[in-house]
This record gives C-alpha cells, structure tokens and sequence, in this order.
C-alpha cells in the first residue's frame, strides 16, 4: 500500500524568522494515489496578530484565532497523522521552513525534504514557460476551484491532491464496459485500469495458413514448446 499525505498551510506572513507563524494546516492522505476521505485539518493561535495583507489571501483574521491551540498542543497529532509517508506540497520550501521552525520550538523533529514531494517542480518540469500556480494548474486540468474565494488549508489540500493525480498520469476513465473485467496496474507510478475485451478478436489467418502451420509443427521435436501451446 502507498501512502501519501497532500499537505497545505497558511501563515501569517511570508518568513518565520521574522516572526511569521503557522496558523491553519490541512492535509489529504491518498492510498495508492486516491483520496482515501481522511483529512486533517486544524487552526492555531499565532500568538500574534494577523497582518492586513496576509487576511486579504486566506480571510483568518486574529480574532478568529484566539481561542484555537498553539502549534505545540497540535504538534503530537500532526505528526502522528502525516506519520513517515511521503509529503505532496506545492511550492515546498514554503511549507516545510514554517513546518521545522515550528516544530523546532515546539522541541519535535524536524521534517526531510527527501520525503517531500513539490508539485510545484512537477509542474515546471511538465509545463514549462507556462503558470503553475494552483488556479492556473485547476484551470489548465478542469478542476473545479470556483469554491475558492481565499486561500484555505484544507481546500487547497483537496484542490492539490487531484491536481497531483494529473501531474503523475491522470485520473483514470470508468469504461463501463459490459461483460468485461478489470484489474489494476502500475503505469508511471500511478494506479490505471486495463480493461479486458468481452470477446476476443477473430483469428486473422486464413484456414490454408492454419493447416499449413499445423503441418510445420509435426515436424518439431517431441519436447518443442509450440506441440505444448497448441496441445
């Protein structure tokens, strides 16, 4: 089984060593690149006020913050939710600086970028010279966004984790075919769906070239392995 975790946070500015904190985390698990249904998602007291500029991004306003957790009340279950697997993130360094500063006062450990995955490198890599913003890649793949006013955490997640999905091959088409019957592979990392025919296709050979075929492998070996296909 193949576990990630899409992950998004919001912030009360741009750096934390200017004294810019976390302020909402949401997160997607995806089991074998589908969204299982669990999430996580939570809002923390900064300790500080939020600036003007960063409530006209994300709407969270101070006040609204007040009587949430501080960032090492929630640390144990974040960490305990996200566990070892892999991190989907859009712009990366972003997320993770905030996320180990935070961690780092909060005395927990601190997290590797070798378990982060940044989609926004996979877009680069896949649409270069084009935007990749998360509106841009929602529009670029259909993705409905219209919900998304403001930035938030958790919808971002979900936004992310289907634009994932597109970035590592596509969300995989239901054929509906009837009498057929499907079984999973791996195709370019992801998960795909190969669907086998109802019927099989008639033979393309006409009946001179079967016989003429039959009488050539008269002429083999006891032990050959065509006598043991076509026994």
């Amino acid at each position: 089984m193949s576990r990630e975790i899409v992950l998004d946070t919001e912030t009360t500015g741009l750096d934390p060593k200017s004294g810019h904190r976390i302020i909402e985390i949401g997160c997607v698990e995806l089991v074998n690149h589908l969204p299982s249904g669990e999430e996580y998602h939570v809002f923390i007291n900064p300790q500080r006020e939020v600036p003007r500029e960063a409530f006209a991004i994300h709407g969270i306003s101070t006040a609204m913050l007040q009587d949430k957790p501080l960032f090492a009340d929630i640390a144990d279950g974040f960490l305990e939710f996200i566990g070892d697997d892999m991190l989907i993130i859009h712009n990366a360094s972003f997320d993770i600086g905030f996320l180990n500063w935070e961690l780092g006062a909060a005395d927990r450990p601190l997290l590797s970028k070798d378990r982060v995955t940044d989609t926004l490198t996979l877009a680069r890599r896949k649409h270069a010279g084009s935007p990749n913003n998360l509106d841009a890649l929602c529009k670029r793949y259909k993705i409905d966004n219209s919900s998304r006013d403001v930035h938030g955490a958790l919808l971002d997640s979900q936004l992310l984790a289907e634009v994932y999905l597109e970035l590592i091959g596509g969300h995989q088409t239901e054929l509906g075919l009837a009498g057929s019957r499907a079984k999973k592979t791996r195709v370019g990392g992801a998960d795909a769906t190969l669907m086998q025919r109802p019927e099989p296709l008639p033979a393309r050979l006409v009946q001179a070239e079967q016989d003429a075929h039959a009488e050539f492998i008269k002429t083999l070996g006891r032990d050959a392995l065509w006598k043991k296909v076509a026994g």
